[in-house]
């Protein structure tokens, strides 16, 4: 008997943990009978299709969230085409909600395992291995959604014996190491089916530590933790941090997401002791609207948030990023505004600009026509429009949201856009008036190269700061240089050529491989953004050295050197 576990991810980098889970929590006599199938949303259905054929499955399960639920809905429908006696499981949180409307929608599927699934595939496994050696009836596998009905309610696993995922690191190379240490979530809020978990419950600490000593002796390049808030319960986080800060190897990466005002000063100041670029924090603010706040059952000081936010970024070693959440209730154009304004002048490292999911199961889908929310009615159910949020303002999120990464989160301009924000009224109107600038030009549609961005962000600001133009080229110049070491050079940078011979002088002086520094000459103070505001220029070149060898691990801008054109 073959029972595949089928899981369809995002990204080739992206694995999926559940399914690994599932078959370590199902024992080793029972792992036997398990295969495992990983593809993507990018591959063309037909070739997953012949895939799943090719291995014969008696059973499969497939593992649906909302990303890849157009496809396996799509599998579905041919899947008993070519493999009409292979029964078919579904699982995960797109199925879980409505499970009894999807058994009539699909006849191929023999039935649904609704919420946690370790315990519940082990039983069905055991159903599937012993039946004819013993009694033993689906309607006895707890946790399931049959056409007879639904079974009892499987209980809760002993979070702590569930087995390690990753003894052999094999298939998850090149890949993100995804880790959970807690499930479930303390908070309430409406948008979220973490919040239907009522009870956190955590893995053992002494566990955790020899799981994260075997990615720390591996080398493991990132480990994304997924435990919705992580540091909830204020003793395991501050264990956790504690043992990487302690046993750090020097690569290894740890993500955590985690709620910023309930962080204390001890775990700020352990926080503030940690190699740059040992941990990132993702911080959901969400909005900053207080009447939204309350409507999402969301209770967050953001003074506090701020002013932690504030205490670890002065530490200049953690990688930080900020999230918030367009088309929640009592959030207007203007609201959103203000809330991206303020969590903007936090300075994380990424400010991810999302909208709405209105997942099924959650109290927000349940308030969704009370608010006047209409969203998606397939995946991935994004908002269209609120009761105070149009389509149209939507839209012209959805242009400032790309301009927020191309020109934000890319971490390409971080010298330039402080002096570009001065001349609006703040952040958003920046970004708001450069998204109209795009559809003016096309360019959502003819999207430019990478190093075009400059080009066009340069003749973005001489349209509203024509006076300070030249310092405009000089600050791209110089954030261009930060990042990459050109061969060669973008039409607005000034020519080299009067140069050559000075830094032919100062690279022989530095005794410098060319290959990897680049020396360039300025006139204004580019790499003091405070100044450049002022209108401060010099008389002569300044020249500086841009070394490769040498990179800034949050940002990966490469070190700047002020040179002294004294002779040594």
């Amino acid at each position: 008997m073959k029972f595949l576990l089928t899981a369809i991810n995002a990204k080739y980098i992206h694995s999926n943990p559940a399914i690994y889970s599932l078959r370590a929590y199902a024992g080793e006599e029972l792992r036997q009978s398990i295969e495992l199938a990983e593809y993507t949303i990018n591959q063309p259905v037909q070739e997953i299709l012949a895939d799943i054929y090719r291995r014969e499955p008696d059973a499969i399960g497939f593992s649906c969230y909302i990303w890849n639920w157009r496809q396996v809905q799509e599998l579905l429908e041919e899947l008993p085409k070519v493999l009409p006696h292979t029964q078919i499981w579904l699982g995960g949180p797109e199925v879980s909600y409505d499970a009894d409307k999807l058994l009539e929608k699909f006849p191929c599927i023999k039935g649904i395992m609704v919420g946690e699934g370790e315990a519940v595939f082990r039983e069905l496994m055991a159903y599937y291995t012993y039946q004819g050696k013993e009694p033993f009836y689906l309607k006895d596998v707890s946790g399931l959604c049959l056409r007879s009905g639904y079974t009892r309610q499987q209980a809760p696993v002993d979070f702590s014996v569930i087995p390690f995922l990753y003894e052999d690191l094999t298939p998850f190379t090149n890949r993100i190491i995804y880790y959970e240490t807690s499930r479930g979530c303390p908070y309430r809020c409406s948008y979220c089916l973490s919040s239907l978990d009522k009870t956190v419950r955590f893995r053992d600490i002494n566990t955790v530590k020899r799981e994260l000593q075997f990615f720390l002796d591996h080398k493991v390049k990132q480990v994304k933790f997924v435990d919705r808030t992580f540091n909830c319960k204020r003793e395991h986080a501050m264990e956790i941090w504690q043992y990487i800060y302690e046993h750090d190897n020097g690569v290894t990466n740890f993500h955590f997401e985690i709620s910023a005002d309930i962080l204390r000063e001890d775990e700020i100041a352990l926080l503030n002791q940690l190699r740059p670029g040992l941990t990132q924090l993702e911080i959901g603010v969400q909005t900053v609207n207080p009447e939204t706040l309350g409507a999402i059952c969301r209770n967050m000081d953001i003074d506090r948030l701020e002013a932690n936010v504030a205490a670890i970024r002065r530490g200049r070693n953690v990688h930080l990023h900020l999230d918030l959440i367009a088309g929640l209730p009592y959030e207007d154009y203007d609201s959103f505004g203000h809330s991206f304004d303020r969590v903007y002048r936090m300075k994380p490292e990424q400010l991810q600009l999302g909208f709405l999911k209105v997942l099924k199961g959650s109290l927000m889908h349940k308030m969704a026509e009370e608010y006047g929310i209409y969203y998606l009615d397939s995946p991935p159910y994004e908002v269209l429009y609120t009761r105070w949020l149009s389509y149209e303002d939507v839209l012209r999120l959805k242009g400032i949201e790309e301009m927020v990464e191309l020109y934000y989160n890319s971490n390409q301009f971080t010298h330039t856009l402080p002096v570009l924000e001065t001349v609006f009224e703040g952040p958003f109107a920046m970004f708001e008036a450069l998204a109209e600038f795009y559809r003016e030009k096309g360019y959502f549609t003819n999207s430019p190269a990478r190093t075009y961005r400059y080009q066009v962000l340069l003749e973005f600001a001489g349209r509203y700061d024509e006076i300070r133009e030249p310092a405009y080229r000089e600050l791209l110049t110089y954030d261009l240089y930060l990042r990459e070491n050109l061969k060669s050079r973008p039409g607005f940078i000034k020519d080299l050529t009067p140069y050559k011979d000075r830094i032919r002088e100062l690279l022989r002086r530095e005794n410098r491989q060319r290959s990897l520094v680049h020396i360039e000459p300025f006139k204004y103070p580019v790499w003091d953004v405070e100044a450049i505001k002022t209108g401060e220029k010099n008389e002569e070149d300044i020249f500086v050295l841009f070394d490769y060898t040498m990179r800034n691990p949050l940002t990966y801008e490469a070190a700047a050197e002020i040179m002294s054109l004294e002779v040594k």
